[in-house]
C-alpha cells in the first residue's frame, strides 16, 4: 500500500500536504525564538567519580587529584511549548556546519514534536533560526543534506484520510538556518508504529521503522520507494562504506549490504525494552550498540565477538531521575559519552584496548541522544532540552608550543607560593587556583575552575589556550590584587565577576584571543586592559 501510495502521482500527496498543514505551527519570529536560549545553568561542570568504578568517593578534599575533563555548558536551548503542548522532550540532534537540528516528541501514545534550527557558528552564543511544531506527528530523528532537512517519525494514520502508514519521512526546504513549510515540503510513508531513524547517504535516504516495520530506501529526489525490506522492531542504523548496520531489538545486529541483502548477523541477548531510543554505531572495525541497562555493548565487526561492555556510571551526589538506560553512545577521539537516561551523561577513557568509565558530567535532564563535533558535544536531555557542551579538548598545536612544560598532575585546588614561579601543560579541573604575593604562574592547555582564581599583589598568571571559570548558578570571579597581572593568549570565559584591583593588568597577546564575561567587571585606579581580543558581551 505504502508503495502504490507513493508512486501513484501524487493526487493523495498533495492531498496529505494540504491536511498537514493545519497541524504544522511555524516560528521563525527571533525575538520569540530567543526566549528558548538559556544561560542560567552555564559554566564550569564538575564530574562526579562513581566510587564502584573508581574505588573512591567523590569529596571535596583538599588533596583530591585534579579532574581530567575540563568541561563547561555553553547554554540550553529549551524545548517548544505550544498551546496544549508542554511536554516535547530533545530526542535527537545532528550537526553539521554551522547548524545543529534537534527533533523533538513526546512520551507515551500521544504524538507531538518539533524541529529547531540552531546557529552555533559562534558556540558561546548559540541563535535558535527556526521551528517548526507539530501537533499530530513526532519527530524521532533527522540529517540535513544539501539544503533539506529529511526528518522522521510518527502520526496517527487512522485520524488522516491520506496517510497510509504511521511511519513517515518529510523533505522540508532550509534556507539560510529557516526552514520554509511553504516551498514544497514532500512525504512518504513505510510499514510500522513509528519511524526511528534516518542516514542519507548521497541521493538516497535509508529509515528504519519500529514494530512490523521495514528498513526503506528512498529517493532523496521525491521520496519515492526503492527498496525495502521488513524487519520485526529496527530502532537505529548505521552507515559505513557499502555496510548498512541495523539494530533490531528481535535479534540485535544486522549487517546489510547497500541493497539491503544481508551480510552478516550478531545476536545479542539484551532486553531493548518497548518503543524505547537504542543507537548502532560504526567505530572504525568496532559497532558499538546501546543496550540499555547493560550499558554499551562494543563488537567485533569482522568475528562478531562482544569485546567489552562500557557500564552505566551512577552520580553518587545526584540520584538518578528516571529510567537508567544507555540510549546512545558519542565518540570523541579517545572519549566515550554515554546518554544514559535518569542517570545522565557519562565519559569514559578509551586510550587503550577498552574504554575506563571515567565519571558522570553534573548535567540536568534525562539524556536521549548525545553528537560531538570537533570540540563540542550537544546533547538532548528530555524536558532540558539541548545542551551545549566545549570539551575543552588540548590542541595538537597548542600541545607542541608548550612541550617544554610538565603536565599538571597535583591537587585539584592549585596554590603557587610566595615568590614561586611554575608553569603547567594539560587539560584539567581545579577546584580553585590561588597565586600568593609575587608568585608567577603559566598554565598551557585548557583548564576549568569552578570556584574563584586569585592573583595577589604583584603576582602574575599567564595563560595560553582555553579557562573557564565558575558557574551561572553559582558565579565566581577572577580576582588580580595590586600589581598584579592577568595574561592571556586565547579564550577566557568567566561566569562570574573579574576584578582589577590598584594598577592591576589584563594583557591579551596576540590578535585571536576571546573574553566572555557573565558577571561585572570591576576596574580599580591604574588598573589596564591591553591587547587585541573579542569581548563576545560587550564588557571590557
Amino acid at each position: 500500500m505504502a508503495i502504490l501510495f507513493l508512486v501513484s502521482c501524487s493526487d493523495e500527496t498533495s492531498i496529505f500536504i494540504d491536511e498537514q498543514r493545519q497541524s504544522i505551527v511555524e516560528e521563525n519570529d527571533p525575538v520569540a525564538l530567543s526566549a528558548s536560549v538559556s544561560f542560567d545553568d552555564a559554566g564550569v561542570l564538575d564530574i562526579s567519580i562513581d566510587q564502584n568504578q573508581s574505588g573512591k568517593r567523590a569529596s571535596k578534599a583538599m588533596e583530591e587529584p585534579a579532574g581530567n575533563y575540563p568541561m563547561t555548558l555553553i547554554g540550553q536551548v529549551k524545548p517548544p511549548v505550544f498551546g496544549p503542548i508542554t511536554s516535547l522532550t530533545a530526542a535527537h540532534v545532528y550537526v553539521q556546519d554551522d547548524f545543529a537540528y534537534v527533533a523533538y516528541n513526546t512520551a507515551g501514545e500521544d504524538y507531538a514534536g518539533a524541529i529547531d534550527i540552531i546557529d552555533v557558528r559562534n558556540p558561546n552564543d548559540p541563535q535558535v533560526t527556526s521551528r517548526i511544531v507539530y501537533t499530530n506527528a513526532d519527530i524521532n530523528s533527522l540529517q540535513f543534506h544539501e539544503g533539506f532537512l529529511y526528518a522522521v517519525g510518527g502520526l496517527y494514520a487512522t485520524a488522516s484520510f491520506t496517510a497510509s502508514s504511521n511511519s513517515f519521512i518529510t523533505k522540508i526546504p532550509v534556507f539560510s538556518g529557516v526552514m520554509d513549510t511553504d516551498a514544497g515540503v514532500i512525504y512518504g510513508f513505510q510499514a510500522g508504529d513509528n519511524a526511528t531513524d534516518v542516514v542519507i547517504d548521497k541521493n538516497e535516504a535509508f529509515v528504519t521503522s519500529g514494530k512490523a516495520g521495514t528498513i526503506t530506501i528512498y529517493d532523496t529526489k521525491d521520496l519515492s520507494i526503492k527498496e525495502e525490506a521488513p524487519y520485526l522492531d529496527l530502532r537505529s542504523l548505521a552507515k559505513f562504506d557499502n555496510r548498512v548496520a541495523v539494530l533490531d531489538a528481535a535479534l540485535g545486529i544486522r549487517v546489510l549490504d547497500d541493497n539491503l541483502k544481508p551480510k552478516k548477523e550478531i545476536a545479542i541477548d539484551s532486553d531493548f525494552g518497548l518503543y524505547t531510543k537504542r543507537t548502532v554505531d560504526f567505530d572504525g572495525e568496532k559497532i558499538i550498540v546501546a543496550e540499555g541497562n547493560k550499558g554499551a555493548g562494543v563488537y567485533s565487526y569482522d568475528t562478531g565477538n562482544l569485546l567489552q561492555y562500557i557500564p552505566i556510571l551512577i552520580d553518587p551526589l545526584q540520584p538518578p531521575a528516571g529510567d537508567i538506560v544507555n540510549n546512545a553512545v558519542g565518540i570523541n577521539g579517545d572519549m566515550v559519552l554515554m546518554a544514559n537516561g535518569g542517570a545522565g551523561l557519562s565519559v569514559s577513557d578509551d586510550k587503550g584496548d577498552t574504554a575506563q568509565p571515567y565519571g558522570v558530567i553534573q548535567l540536568g535532564g534525562s539524556i536521549n541522544f548525545v553528537q560531538t563535533r570537533g570540540d563540542y558535544a550537544f546533547a538532548a536531555s528530555g524536558q532540558e532540552g539541548l545542551q551545549i557542551i566545549k570539551l575543552n579538548r588540548l590542541s595538537l598545536s597548542l600541545s607542541a608550543q608548550c612541550a617544554t612544560l610538565p603536565e599538571y598532575n597535583g591537587s585539584n585546588k592549585l596554590v603557587i607560593n610566595q615568590g614561586e614561579s611554575f608553569g603547567f601543560s594539560g587539560a584539567k579541573s581545579f577546584n580553585s587556583i590561588k597565586i600568593e604575593d609575587e608568585g608567577s604562574l603559566i598554565l598551557c592547555g585548557s583548564w576549568t575552575v569552578s570556584n574563584d582564581v586569585d592573583i595577589k599583589e604583584n603576582a602574575v598568571m599567564a595563560m595560553n589556550g582555553n579557562l573557564s571559570v565558575g558557574r551561572n548558578r553559582r558565579q565566581r570571579k577572577i580576582q588580580v590584587e595590586k600589581g598584579g597581572t592577568l595574561r592571556i593568549e586565547g579564550n577566557l570565559t568567566i561566569y562570574g565577576d573579574l576584578e582589577l584591583k590598584e594598577n592591576a593588568t589584563l594583557e591579551f597577546i596576540g590578535d585571536a584571543s576571546v573574553v566572555n564575561i557573565f558577571g561585572e567587571v570591576k576596574l580599580e585606579d591604574g588598573a589596564t586592559v591591553t591587547g587585541t581580543f573579542e569581548d563576545v558581551r560587550n564588557k571590557l
